[in-house]
């Protein structure tokens, strides 16, 4: 679904909280130190859970353009001036492997019905066959553990260090998030309905 170009694969463990400095068009700046550190234009960076393509960056920003299909499925749309982000870049292979895989691609937006730490998300029902008990998800970007799925609603516990390291802990209810289903349950569908 939403996506902005690149390519990577995630862990959902937030690096960085950016600020979102402007936007021209689809162009969208973001500032952030961590994420930048080692980078060159061409790479990926996951932007609150969706993968974006670095295209331009100086000293403390980066820039990215967003297509049309992440500006109308994503939470991107909506940012300006002064938002902060959740920043991740892709995973190396020399990485340790925490969280969960992420490709980036946000499958619906989410509204959160009640804030961290007992975080609850109403999400799109397409998506309730994805979503188990004790099974991965992930919200702008972080990886969460499923603690009750319910028709078109999953909670999660954020701990006060994710609800410190990310901005879930600042959302409110009626805020909307992306959300990213366990690929791995996609895979397993796909090859479950192809038999």
């Amino acid at each position: 679904m939403g996506g902005g170009g690149g390519v990577g694969m995630f862990t959902g463990l937030v690096e960085e909280v950016g600020r979102i400095e402007g936007r021209t068009g689809s162009r969208l700046r973001i500032g952030a130190v961590t994420v930048i550190e080692d980078a060159r234009v061409g790479d990926s960076i996951a932007v609150d859970g969706c993968c974006l393509t670095l295209v331009a960056m100086g000293e403390r920003w980066w820039e990215a353009d967003l297509s049309e299909e992440t500006l109308a499925r994503t939470t991107l749309g909506a940012l300006g001036p002064g938002d902060r982000v959740n920043l991740e870049r892709p995973l190396r292979l020399a990485d340790r492997f925490g969280g969960h895989l992420v490709q980036g691609h946000v499958d619906g937006l989410g509204e959160i019905t009640v804030p961290a730490p007992d975080l609850c998300v109403r999400f799109p029902g397409d998506l309730d066959r994805y979503l188990v008990a004790k099974g991965s998800i992930t919200v702008d970007g972080v990886s969460l553990t499923v603690v009750e799925a319910t028709e078109g609603t999953f909670s999660v516990a954020v701990v006060p260090h994710t609800a410190a390291a990310t901005t879930l802990g600042s959302k409110r209810s009626g805020d909307r998030v992306n959300i990213e289903v366990d690929v791995v349950a996609k895979y397993v569908e796909n090859m479950v309905t192809q038999r």
